[in-house]
């Protein structure tokens, strides 16, 4: 069963990073007043670190299919960290983060701030600190501390975890040692053709006066921030755009930031001319926002035998799901991540330089933690609860961004007697969670299971940031479309009401600081599609949140304070993992790592494909999310190789395969898609990586392809 995966012993406490107090003060003193001449509305700084983690044999967080383990690289993940302060006040600051993961993470965030306070004390807490996912489904799992987010990764991944905790940790000490006088503008657009609604029947059962407000049944309005210094120099830019970062589908194996990172890679590429990825000092995000009923998969969902539409409300062809499947507008999943990606930069680049309005006033924040199994709403004379965590039945079937398994549909209202039973041989629901989960029919009783530990959070951030007008909403999940319109209006309007100007803008930064799946409207609920079933709190959970929010709202907007609430759990020391470690890699008998198996050809042509193999070791050995297993090089005319690509360019792909699993042996391939307008010349390819010996020792090695040569 599946509560016997986590019976072995947990792993021992993750070490702490050694304090450094004397650079506490030194770096808080370079901050600490306004320097002569300068004038600007806000202290900003920006910094960027790689989060990127194991390459090999660890399941991908979004998707939850078993089989979808990485094995290679396409583009490497970053964690992008945004410190605004007040111009009069520097203490008073807010830190976004915008991470290439799937969802942010409690105990990530929280672990952040253990590592932050040694560094700074107290300058960054959970209160000013927002850490938001970008909700890529093509990145390592493991790193929630929860049972219900780990189970496909075997467990929590320590690797993982590290790499996320480091790299957001750089970002944000990057960001703060960079601070300086600025401004921000502000600017808004429309973005076509780049999002549809996978869930139209329930959107549908909106209210039809509401639902007519609207335009469209998705959010296409894309919001954006441009950082400048004191002297007009760009410094950074974020925008929030709604769309799932599913355009790679549930088969591929590679990492990748989806179309939000490759729209981040375009526009720091852009503004960093000169500089690797990663490396610049321009900074650009590409935020998550209500995107939960949203995806990026334009032409729809089509059975996959016929060609045919899907039945519009079950998604289901001739009554299975798994033949029900969206695709985007390319001709193969990377050209749709691709085009998708593009299109948000092409707009998000028209935004940016056209912005002009800034936004002023002060900056403030507002936080407080909530039990949401627990939380008592107002709706009229009437008081509701919401519900200890449950997953519905047609949460098992998935989405037709990535369909689920066996006979599961969405749009189930009822359970069947096969399913309850083996759901009972793990927990039998009590008769009060069904009551008030209904109308979802409960396939698994999260909330009420607590072996090994908690299968789902009860306690979770709630969170606004003031930037002079704009208000920012930090929500624990994936709000619908029409969940984020209620919410925004609802904040909006007490802020409004409470002093704020008719002109303040209001976002949703979604998947952040702690992930309880869906929130749909209490209508939407009611259809029981996958977002109704992955709606944990129950069917009042998005009017709970709209009525903690509006609370914190006033009381940000007066000025005032708010009780903590409930302290979150830190499981990190109870973690379980049943990963496999790395034993041992080897090279074929009389063949040494980094010997080339399949070499480049002598010439090649732009928009062609170079392809090389070499033997290589388990890429998990590699204990630096900054190292990089490829590099193309270019010969200059002095003979010297410089680097021009590497692992984390779009146009390189590091595949690596297990050859022999009991030998301990692996090869990868590298490809490279000369781009068109490449410096003709000579070039050669470079692989790094690192074996294991069987005693547990790590040795770095490298190996290099022939030199060939590319012509225009």
């Amino acid at each position: 069963m599946l509560s016997m995966m986590f019976e072995t012993a947990a792993m021992a406490k993750y070490k702490s990073f050694i304090p450094v107090a004397a650079l506490f003060f030194v770096l808080l003193g370079t901050v600490s007043c306004r320097s002569k001449g300068q004038t600007g509305n806000f202290y900003i700084g920006v910094g960027i670190g790689d989060i990127t983690g194991p390459a090999a044999e660890v399941n991908m967080m979004g998707y939850a299919n078993p089989s979808q383990n990485s094995a290679g690289i396409h583009l490497k993940l970053y964690s992008r960290a945004y410190i605004i302060a007040d111009i009069n006040d520097n203490r008073q600051r807010v830190v976004f983060i915008s991470a290439d993961n799937c969802m942010g993470s409690q105990i990530v965030k929280l672990e952040v701030i253990k590592r932050l306070k040694k560094l700074y004390g107290d300058l960054y807490t959970e209160k000013n600190l927002c850490l938001s996912g970008t909700h890529t489904h093509s990145a390592p799992g493991g790193f929630q501390q929860f049972v219900m987010f780990d189970i496909t990764s075997l467990g929590f991944v320590y690797q993982n975890f590290d790499a996320i905790v480091q790299g957001v940790v750089k970002s944000v000490q990057r960001a703060h040692d960079n601070l300086k006088p600025g401004n921000i503008m502000i600017n808004e657009g429309e973005l076509l053709h780049s999002n549809i609604n996978r869930s139209p029947s329930a959107y549908d059962n909106n209210p039809p006066k509401e639902k007519k407000k609207y335009k469209y049944n998705v959010d296409k309005n894309m919001l954006l921030l441009k950082l400048l210094d004191t002297n007009g120099n760009d410094i950074g830019m974020i925008n929030w755009f709604a769309v799932h970062c599913t355009s790679m589908n549930n088969t591929n194996k590679l990492i990748s930031s989806d179309n939000k990172g490759y729209a981040s890679y375009l526009f720091e590429q852009k503004m960093n001319p000169g500089f690797r990825p990663g490396q610049g000092s321009f900074v650009a995000a590409f935020a998550q926002s209500n995107e939960g009923d949203v995806s990026p998969n334009t032409r729809g969902p089509h059975c996959q035998d016929s060609g045919k539409p899907c039945d519009r409300d079950t998604s289901t062809c001739h009554g299975k799901n798994e033949l029900c499947v969206a695709s985007g507008p390319g001709k193969n999943m990377v050209e749709s991540t691709q085009i998708i990606g593009k299109q948000q930069f092409d707009k998000a680049m028209h935004l940016y330089q056209n912005a002009s309005t800034p936004l002023t006033g002060s900056v403030r924040f507002i936080h407080q933690y909530v039990n949401m199994s627990d939380y008592t709403v107002n709706i009229g004379q009437e008081k509701v609860k919401t519900c200890k965590p449950s997953m519905g039945y047609s949460f098992a079937a998935g989405t037709t961004d990535g369909p689920g398994t066996f006979n599961f549909e969405q749009g189930s209202t009822e359970g069947s007697l096969f399913w309850d039973a083996v759901r009972d041989l793990i927990h039998d629901p009590s008769k009060e969670l069904i009551d008030c989960q209904k109308p979802k029919p409960i396939l698994l009783p999260t909330g009420e299971i607590k072996t090994p530990y908690a299968w789902h959070p009860d306690v979770v951030d709630t969170q606004i940031f003031k930037i002079g007008n704009l208000a920012i909403i930090a929500v624990p999940g994936e709000f619908s479309t029409m969940s984020g319109r209620r919410t925004r209006d609802a904040v909006k309007q007490t802020l409004i009401a409470n002093g704020w100007p008719e002109d303040t803008h209001v976002v949703i930064a979604g998947l952040s600081n702690v992930y309880t799946h869906y929130i749909t409207t209490f209508e939407e609920y009611e259809v029981q599609r996958y977002e109704g079933a992955s709606t944990i709190y129950g069917p009042h959970t998005l009017q709970a949140y709209i009525q903690q929010f509006k609370i914190l709202a006033e009381a940000l907007a007066m000025g005032k304070s708010v009780t903590p609430g409930p302290a979150p759990p830190f499981l990190l020391d109870k973690q379980i993992s049943l990963l496999p470690p790395v034993i041992f890699d080897r090279a074929p008998f009389g063949k040494e790592f980094g010997d080339v198996v399949t070499d480049v050809r002598n010439k090649y042509k732009a928009n062609t494909t170079v392809v090389v193999s070499f033997i290589s070791a388990n890429p998990r050995n590699s204990k630096n999310p900054e190292n990089n297993f490829l590099s193309v090089e270019y010969k200059s005319k002095d003979g010297q190789w410089t680097q021009v690509y590497n692992d984390a360019d779009w146009c390189t792909r590091f595949e690596w395969i297990r050859t022999h699993e009991l030998l301990g042996e692996s090869q990868v391939n590298i490809y490279w898609d000369i781009p068109t307008g490449v410096q003709a010349g000579l070039y050669h390819i470079q692989h790094n990586g690192y074996s294991k010996h069987f005693t547990g020792s790590i040795t770095n090695f490298s190996g290099t392809s022939s030199t060939f040569e590319v012509t225009n």
